[in-house]
């Protein structure tokens, strides 16, 4: 024992470690008593956490575009004339209420112009469906900010997943703003126009395209954290799939998109038969708004015409994609992604030509909406499987 001393004390770098060991050992058991445990270090188990909350909060997304795209197919989305973050939460319960929210409809031009006859019973119904898509917009809002706010405070985000989802998250702040600019363009007067009163198509389309790149980026993300990568050589036919893969859903997601532009013109009530529109393959009025390129966001007839090129163009690109993939050795989930794509793509084109040569019909045109967002969710899973491995 007195040797042991003696050595210590002729070696001062030892000595200097056993104090410094025993304050920092002290440090840890007394913090461990006074201060609450150190934020978790993200993890396998916490991706999957996080994963599966993004791919719960892309599901909400999806169910405000096709509630958005019910609302507007049942010309609803008119009927609230205002905009409120918390007060329009309650909507009318008196009918002293109910009379005044319908006294204010009665002041713009969907009413004076397409509505002068409705009754209080029918203005309940559209209020209540526009009411639905805005309190399902708060709900979505909520899903991403407050789970936000728990897992950065629990520390489950690395670095570059916080910037990812104060990106998501202002988004979706974006999104709300952008709804009721959309809907304002609909409540302006124009007295030079006696046409059925409806939100810009601009707008619409942004509006849209803005939804769908909030679920297209939460899907990905989500998916991303709970799929592993899949181990394949890198070959350059992969190189070219992967390419592949990655513009057939950029023009997936262009169709989809175009699709806003034909439900703001109504432009799905313009040619009603397919293959040819009316009794041409190319219609007369196609380019006669001046200046031309007028005709690609204003013109029904153009409209719907390259809504279906698009349309057509995806479709062979999907069965192009899956004809390329069959000459590869790819993971089992991946050819189940890529047959799903093909399938839903023939899905969606069957319900295009039925909802436009039954003069689109509310069920089957919401139906075709939908499967848009399905077709899109597919491409998405398709390029989360074929990508590099880190």
């Amino acid at each position: 024992m007195l040797g042991r001393d003696f050595n210590t004390a002729r070696s001062p770098q030892l000595r200097q470690w056993l104090v410094k060991r025993g304050q920092n050992t002290f440090t840890v058991e007394t913090g461990a008593s006074s201060t609450p445990a150190a934020a978790t270090v993200p993890n396998a188990a916490t991706n999957r956490i996080v994963g599966r909350w993004l791919l719960g909060c892309s599901g909400l997304v999806v169910g405000a575009v096709v509630l958005g795209g019910v609302t507007r197919l049942t010309e609803s989305g008119l009927s609230m004339v205002d905009w409120h973050l918390v007060r329009e939460m309650r909507p009318p319960q008196s009918q002293a209420e109910w009379e005044a929210e319908f006294s204010k409809y009665q002041q713009f031009p969907e009413f004076k112009i397409m509505n002068h006859d409705m009754t209080l019973p029918e203005f309940k119904f559209i209020f209540y469906m526009e009411w639905g898509h805005r309190m399902w917009g708060r709900l979505v809002g909520l899903a991403y900010i407050l789970p936000s706010i728990y897992f950065w405070r629990k520390g489950y985000f690395t670095r570059s997943m916080k910037g990812k989802v104060l990106g998501l998250c202002g988004f979706v702040f974006f999104q709300g703003l952008l709804g009721w600019y959309m809907v304002k363009s609909g409540l302006e007067e124009k007295p030079e126009s006696h046409d059925i009163p409806r939100v810009s198509q601009y707008r619409l389309s942004a509006h849209l395209g803005s939804a769908l790149l909030l679920y297209c980026a939460s899907l990905w993300t989500g998916l991303t954290l709970l799929l592993p990568a899949q181990k394949v050589a890198e070959t350059k036919r992969l190189m070219q799939l992967r390419r592949f893969a990655k513009g057939t859903g950029g023009l997936v997601f262009l169709t989809a998109l175009s699709g806003a532009f034909v439900a703001g013109l109504d432009a799905g009530l313009v040619y009603n038969s397919f293959p040819k529109m009316g009794d041409q393959w190319i219609p007369d009025d196609l380019l006669a708004f001046s200046p031309s390129l007028k005709n690609i966001f204003e013109n029904p007839t153009t409209v719907q015409f390259d809504h279906r090129i698009l349309a057509i163009s995806s479709l062979t690109a999907i069965t192009g994609l899956y004809l390329f993939s069959r000459r590869m050795v790819l993971p089992r989930r991946a050819k189940i992604a890529i047959s799903l794509l093909t399938a839903m793509a023939y899905g969606q084109v069957a319900l295009g030509i039925s909802t436009l040569l039954l003069y689109v019909p509310t069920p089957l045109a919401a139906t075709h909406q939908s499967g848009s967002v399905a077709l899109l969710s597919l491409a998405i899973w398709v390029l989360a499987e074929l990508r590099k491995m880190p």
